[in-house]
């Protein structure tokens, strides 16, 4: 029996779009094709854009193309606790530290450098007088940051796998200090993801390259908090005609929009696989 587990984990935060089939029908048939396990996580984790319908959707448009998951869908909501412990234990090895920073202070800021994801914080909160700090974080809401610097020294040199760019040494400082948990939801996108993935025995991931550089931020927390590592399997963005990606924020038409319209899911399936878009798309504002 094949010990191959993929995973698609969508944030219900909208419709799922073509971007999101592409990437789940990839996760889907590498599980299949090696007799392994395909899973369904929900990443609802930020509850002011977290909707009961778009969960519903999800599980619609998945099996609209022919996607079918194992085991029960998992809910990171339901997993606050697994997240809290891993917080705990990287504040116990004193690696992270409060910030009390708002996102316009740091676009602000002169001395804030760029990295692959944008603006990097300059490290503002990093070094506060610890009398400063216990009062600011019983008086005001906080973030949690990763010193960077701090646990890249502990954890020494790095790598990971991706199935098409080979070996890759992790850089994770390029992304600064990142967050691990908001100050709006108990725990950010690269802590979460980190822990399912390794509770879950998920042993290839399937995403966007978009997601290419926040693996590194991902292997330092696997070897941080003792967690296995995936192989990763990067894959191009799928593009419209006009070679824009199709995503959410691009004006990518929805799949449910497709089920209304009468499309044959399965047919948009088999188009996707053989890397083309089939004619008749709805455009987003239709």
């Amino acid at each position: 029996m094949s010990h191959v587990i993929s995973r698609f984990a969508p944030s219900p935060t909208g419709a799922l779009h073509l971007g999101h089939a592409f990437s789940a029908i990839r996760a889907h048939d590498l599980a299949r094709a090696a007799g392994g396990r395909f899973l369904l996580r929900i990443e609802d984790i930020d509850p002011g854009r977290t909707r009961e319908e778009h969960v519903a959707g999800i599980l619609g448009d998945l099996a609209w193309l022919g996607l079918r998951w194992d085991g029960n869908v998992v809910r990171q909501s339901a997993r606050l606790g697994l997240y809290a412990d891993a917080l705990d234990r990287l504040k116990a090895m004193g690696l992270v530290y409060p910030c009390f920073c708002t996102r316009a202070e740091i676009a602000a800021s002169a001395a804030a450098p760029h990295g692959p994801a944008g603006a990097v914080y300059p490290g503002t909160c990093r070094h506060l007088d610890p009398q400063v700090r216990a009062a600011r974080m019983a008086a005001e809401p906080h973030a949690w940051r990763i010193d960077m610097a701090t646990a890249i020294a502990s954890a020494g040199p790095l790598d990971w796998t991706d199935e098409t760019a080979g070996t890759v040494p992790a850089v994770p400082g390029e992304q600064g200090d990142v967050v691990l948990a908001r100050k709006d939801a108990p725990v950010s996108y690269h802590l979460a993801v980190t822990v399912d993935d390794a509770a879950q025995g998920v042993t290839d991931v399937v995403r966007g390259e978009d997601l290419f550089a926040a693996t590194h931020v991902h292997r330092l927390l696997q070897a941080l908090l003792g967690l296995p590592t995936p192989l990763y399997h990067h894959h191009p963005l799928l593009t419209g005609p006009d070679g824009k990606r199709l995503a959410k924020r691009d004006g990518a038409p929805a799949l449910a929009l497709m089920r209304q319209r009468g499309m044959d899911g399965h047919a948009l399936a088999a188009s996707l696989r053989a890397g083309a878009i089939p004619a008749g798309i709805p455009p987003a504002s239709a």
